[in-house]
Formats: structure tokens, C-alpha cells, sequence
């Protein structure tokens, strides 16, 4: 017999899905560049919410630093993923902002947060994972052989879907929802981070 917990938690997910579907939607390229395949090799580490990122220093490490990144890192931690992402890797991760999780239906935050719910928090962070460092470039160069889209395999093992131009990339979930690579090729001791604004969702349910 299911519970009634159960049944909200399902409506919670899937009001959440429809919400992300429509706000995600809307969320515009970013009006910064991403850096091209000729940018040198020596440019500085981008800077993220206004906060150096060391390239020397773990994903987790450099996402605790950054104000913007807040909610990203309290979901990993919640879903017992930081030891992971702390981890040799390498890993690509897409990170959602802060603001990219207020776009989700409201509470849909605070539900995935809760202990009950570690699964399928685990189950929307790792829909943000790649394996490997793939880089702005490397996502240029396979795109150029595949009519600007590139498909990525998720370490959560649904695809996520890029359109790459020359100066933006836009990520396309399996629910058709929609976000934009803000602030690109953020180095690693463990991969890179690509940071965006809108979450994207595998399927839940």
C-alpha cells in the first residue's frame, strides 16, 4: 500500500518537472563569451561567484569557496557525493548556480534535501556528471563533426544533450528542459567545471 508520504513526494517531483520544464525553458544565453579552441594555454583560472577557483584544488574544495555555488554543494553533501567528487576523477561536472535551483518549483529544493529522499537527489547530481575533462575546445571540436550537437553520457547514465556554437553552449535534458553554460572551462585537480544556469533532470519517477 503506498503511503501518503510516498504520494506527496511523487507529486512534489513531478510538479517540480513541469515547472523546470517551463522555467528552464526560458533561461537566455549568457552575454560572456565562452573562450574559443585558439585561446592560450596560460589564461587564468575563471573566477566563479567572484571567487578565485585554484586549479590545484579538488571540485568540491573550489565550490565550497564559491557563494553562488552554496546550494550545489549542500545537495552533494546531502547526497553523500563528495567524497566522490573529491575523488582522482577525472570528472566533468555542469554545476547549476544558485539562482538556476530557484527556478525549480518552489520546495522542490527542500524536498530533495531531506534524508528520505538521498536517492533521488544522488539520482538529479549525477545527470550533471560526465566522466573525463571535456573541455569548451573538446566540445567545439566534436561538434564540428556532428552538426554542432553533442551527446554526452551522464555518470547517472541517461544522455544530456549540447548545441555548441562558436561562443555558447546549451544544454538540453531528456524532459526537453533547457539551460546555458554561463561561465566555462573551469579547471581542476579533478576535471573541470562548466558552470550553468538551470538544472537540468533526468527522468524521475
Amino acid at each position: 500500500m503506498i503511503s501518503k508520504s510516498n504520494l506527496y513526494l511523487t507529486a512534489a517531483i513531478a510538479g517540480a518537472l513541469s515547472v523546470a520544464a517551463t522555467a528552464t525553458a526560458q533561461t537566455a544565453a549568457p552575454t560572456t563569451a565562452a573562450p574559443t579552441a585558439a585561446a592560450p594555454a596560460a589564461v587564468q583560472n575563471p573566477m566563479v561567484g567572484g571567487v578565485a577557483m585554484d586549479a590545484t584544488k579538488s571540485i568540491v574544495v573550489n565550490a565550497a569557496t564559491a557563494p553562488n555555488l552554496s546550494t550545489l554543494v549542500a545537495a552533494v553533501k546531502a547526497a553523500g557525493l563528495a567524497t566522490t567528487l573529491s575523488g582522482p576523477g577525472p570528472f566533468t561536472v555542469f554545476a547549476p548556480t544558485n539562482d538556476a535551483f530557484t527556478r525549480l518549483a518552489p520546495g522542490t529544493v527542500e524536498n530533495l534535501l531531506k534524508p528520505e529522499n538521498k536517492a533521488t537527489l544522488a539520482k538529479v547530481l549525477t545527470y550533471h556528471v560526465v566522466p573525463g575533462t571535456i573541455t569548451f575546445a573538446d566540445l567545439q571540436a566534436r561538434a564540428k563533426t556532428s552538426g554542432g550537437k553533442v551527446v554526452l553520457t551522464t555518470v547517472e547514465g541517461e544522455p544530456l544533450t549540447l548545441d555548441v556554437s562558436a561562443t555558447a553552449v546549451q544544454l538540453t535534458d531528456v524532459n526537453g528542459n533547457k539551460s546555458f553554460i554561463e561561465t566555462p572551462d573551469v579547471k581542476q585537480s579533478n576535471g573541470v567545471v562548466h558552470v550553468v544556469n538551470g538544472v537540468v533532470l533526468p527522468k524521475l519517477g
